[in-house]
């Protein structure tokens, strides 16, 4: 008989992927194998609570029961055609979608990046075909310190360096602002600007929540000039706030949605551009595509997630035990943590310098069984799925308290 494979333990793992795979991650010396919920186990078996959930795609936790039977039952079925047939889960997914967020019309895509793409790609066209710019001239306003993806287009107007180094030339036509900033956007909106692209919540850049009133005062100053406000609520969409959608906290729709991440369900890469007929309507075939795009599989994930959110349920958890994490972050404020933000079950936080680096607290963590991801210098994020429960939230807290006190 042959002798069943040794299984290979985390540390020789990470070894083997170390001549094989491009350098463009750095992650913490984790190797997950399975999970559950707002669990992961990795390959010796030991078990972490995850705070990251994916960057929020997987907002519903692992392997929720509702989107694995979806998954399955599709997978039996179909699972590509391709955009040059019909399949018959593409009009329900769209249906329900655009009706979730307030919509008329969506674009099915794969990856946030190719959302972003795509309502760039929308903006320009409606600025030409409709409100009448010049060809080759117009312009999106942007804020800076965002983060909206990684292809060459979206990191010319990165002001990353990290992002932008060494991918030049870079694609003109964008305008770059501060964040939070209305008079600042008001001066770069001219003739020639297609929309305003923003996120209602910056992630990356630590979980940065404007001033109240600010999205009202882009909703504002976009309908009087004439332009598009997009919403980039890749990270911050479908539940995460506590709201469907972070911009319904100041009550503001934009003209534009741009969705991805948790509406895959953390199953597989689902996104969307959303928005008014008058907008998406610019579109004709073979303008703009995806092979993958409105795949069966994709659609039925994502129309399980639809369903999931239509219940409120996970709003309303997200709402509710976000006040249990803001409440414990207040605790920790001058016992190691500098400072925080907090909206719903999303939180970027500033850990005293003197302590540790960002990465440094989130290894020191990961030795105390709890997953996180650093941003910039010291801070930290903590995203855990909307799932979890208040028991675990306050076991992550309280771990977190001991590495700051360690």
């Amino acid at each position: 008989m042959t002798a069943p494979a040794r299984t290979r333990t985390s540390a020789e793992l990470i070894q083997a992927e170390e001549p094989v795979l491009a350098h463009n991650y750095h992650p913490l010396p984790v190797v997950v194998a399975g999970a559950e919920g707002a669990w992961v186990e990795d390959v010796e078996g030991r078990r972490y609570l995850d705070m990251l959930a994916g960057y929020s795609a997987l907002n519903f936790g692992h392997r929720h029961p509702a989107l694995t039977e979806a998954a399955h039952r599709q997978l039996d079925r179909l699972t590509l055609t391709s955009r040059a047939f019909h399949n018959d889960r593409l009009a329900e997914f769209a249906e329900r979608l655009a009706a979730l967020t307030g919509q008329d019309m969506v674009l099915p895509m794969n990856t946030g990046a190719e959302a972003v793409e795509s309502g760039i790609k929308v903006a320009r066209k409606w600025a030409y075909e409709v409100k009448g710019v010049p060809a080759d001239r117009a312009t999106i306003v942007v804020a800076a310190d965002n983060f909206h993806g990684r292809t060459t287009t979206i990191v010319s107007f990165s002001t990353d360096e990290t992002a932008r180094s060494g991918f030049g030339p870079f694609t003109p036509g964008f305008k770059i602002v501060p964040y939070n900033d209305l008079a600042a956007m008001e001066a770069a909106i001219d003739e020639t600007t297609a929309a305003v692209l923003i996120e209602p919540i910056q992630g990356e850049a630590g979980v940065l929540i404007p001033d109240d009133g600010y999205l009202a005062g882009v909703r504002e100053l976009t309908r009087r000039a004439g332009c598009l406000f997009i919403a980039d609520e890749i990270q911050s969409g479908l539940g995460r706030t506590g709201r469907t959608l972070a911009v319904e906290h100041e009550d503001v729709v934009p003209d534009v949605l741009l969705l991805g991440k948790a509406l895959g369900g953390g199953i597989v890469p689902v996104s969307a551009v959303v928005g008014s007929r008058d907008v998406l309507g610019v579109l004709r075939p073979g303008e703009h595509g995806s092979t993958f795009g409105g795949n069966p599989l994709a659609a039925a994930v994502g129309t399980a997630v639809v369903g999931l959110l239509e219940t409120g349920k996970f709003q309303l958890r997200a709402a509710e035990l976000g006040k249990v994490l803001h409440e414990g972050l207040v605790q920790l404020v001058g016992r190691g943590v500098v400072g925080f933000r907090s909206r719903g079950l999303w939180a970027g936080v500033d850990v005293d310098p003197a302590i540790g680096t960002g990465r440094e607290i989130s290894e020191r963590l990961m030795r105390e069984g709890v997953l996180v991801k650093d941003t910039h210098g010291s801070t930290i994020r903590l995203a855990p799925p909307l799932t979890i429960t208040e028991e675990e939230l306050r076991s992550a807290l309280a771990s977190l308290e001991k590495v700051l006190a360690a």
